[in-house]
């Protein structure tokens, strides 16, 4: 297991290099040129100027996140082409410059959704909140105003210029279901994963967060079935999955143990986070710990740790706490406490597995 944090740059994070090189164990950053929006290509001045900043502090920027992919693309429109070429040459300009893997998603309109950026918990800390039944009567521009009301900074899947193409998006996306979806998602498949394959790097789509519909928009990866029909699609080491435990786990039916055991040979890139779901399908964000939300946490450390799992993974979403202000979900303290219980996990069943090892060595040798 390779660790990395997530940074979302210079001027646009509260939490610093220097700061996350004193995690143990952290080796590299998850980064991406967060102005940039969905479509543009990135320079290659401009990447190897956020791996030179990585760099100085020791860390590596092998894993990207995440590289956007425009809503033409979504939808199907004649011009998607055109976004298709210049994702593919980012993709180029990301491998001369050593990176590895891009996250991304398929998701349409929000790359994610919460009712309540700072919910108040029992501890006096504050987290990411959803609640079900208030999603449904929301009006999805009081949503946006209230992600960007609520942080001075960027919130990716919630930029300001979304707003202008909100209603625009929403009346295209009418004619566009589920199976419609999987036909555009294969259509981008098989234009850029024969050129990542060629350039060494790990495509690893992200699911969908929350794993179901809102907003009466089509969302399609959203548990194992669906994740074994994407991996089909195109059927290379180069499609693989950003398996996360927080989205996929705010569905108690998804079993992300043996999601891993399918999977693991197409997982390059994991987030590993805990939630809380409450019976009426509401969730809160709670510390990594097993036992403070409704993920397995050890279990999943344990299934990648058998598996020899030796991709990169990352903590993902935190609790605000000790009066931190920060970016929400993506403070420093909590996550690094998240990455000390996720390491103490995963030495412990090393430990055991080494012991079980070796007592099996000493029998065979009676």
């Amino acid at each position: 297991m390779r660790m990395v944090f997530r940074w979302f740059g210079e001027g646009n994070d509260t939490v610093s290099l220097r700061h996350i090189r004193h995690i143990p164990g952290v080796e590299g950053i998850v980064w991406a040129l967060h102005d940039l929006p969905a479509g543009e290509e990135w320079p290659l001045a401009r990447i190897l100027e956020v791996k030179r900043q990585a760099e100085e502090f020791g860390l590596h920027t092998e894993v990207v996140e995440s590289v956007n992919v425009h809503e033409d693309i979504k939808l199907g429109l004649p011009t998607r082409d055109l976004y298709i070429e210049r994702y593919i040459r980012t993709i180029e300009q990301l491998a001369h410059a050593g990176v590895k893997v891009i996250c991304y998603n398929f998701m349409p309109v929000f790359d994610w959704a919460r009712t309540d950026l700072f919910r108040k918990r029992p501890d006096g800390s504050t987290a990411l909140f959803f609640e079900k039944a208030r999603i449904h009567g929301i009006d999805p521009f009081e949503l946006v105003r209230t992600i960007n009301e609520n942080s001075s900074l960027t919130m990716p899947g919630w930029e300001p210029e979304r707003l202008s193409r909100l209603t625009e998006l929403f009346e295209a996306y009418r004619t566009v279901d589920e199976e419609a979806l999987w036909t555009h998602l294969a259509y981008f498949l098989q234009a850029v994963i024969p050129v990542a394959e060629r350039n060494g790097i790990q495509m690893a789509i992200h699911p969908d967060d929350p794993p179901w519909s809102i907003f009466g928009l089509p969302r399609i990866l959203t548990g194992q079935n669906n994740l074994r029909r994407f991996l089909q699609l195109v059927d290379s080491p180069s499609n693989g999955i950003t398996l996360c435990t927080g989205s996929l786990g705010a569905n108690p039916d998804n079993d992300l143990i043996a999601m891993i055991h399918e999977f693991h040979d197409r997982i390059p890139f994991t987030h590993i986070r805990n939630v809380n779901v409450y019976e009426n399908g509401d969730f809160i964000e709670t510390s990594h710990r097993t036992e403070d939300g409704t993920v397995d946490i050890a279990g999943v450390v344990k299934a990648y740790q058998e598996l020899g799992f030796n991709g990169y993974c990352r903590p993902d979403h935190g609790r605000h706490i000790w009066d931190e202000v920060c970016r929400p979900g993506y403070g420093l303290y909590d996550r690094a406490l998240g990455i000390m219980y996720l390491w103490g996990l995963w030495d412990a069943y090393q430990r055991v597995a080494a012991d079980a090892a070796a007592s099996e060595r000493k029998e065979a040798v009676r």
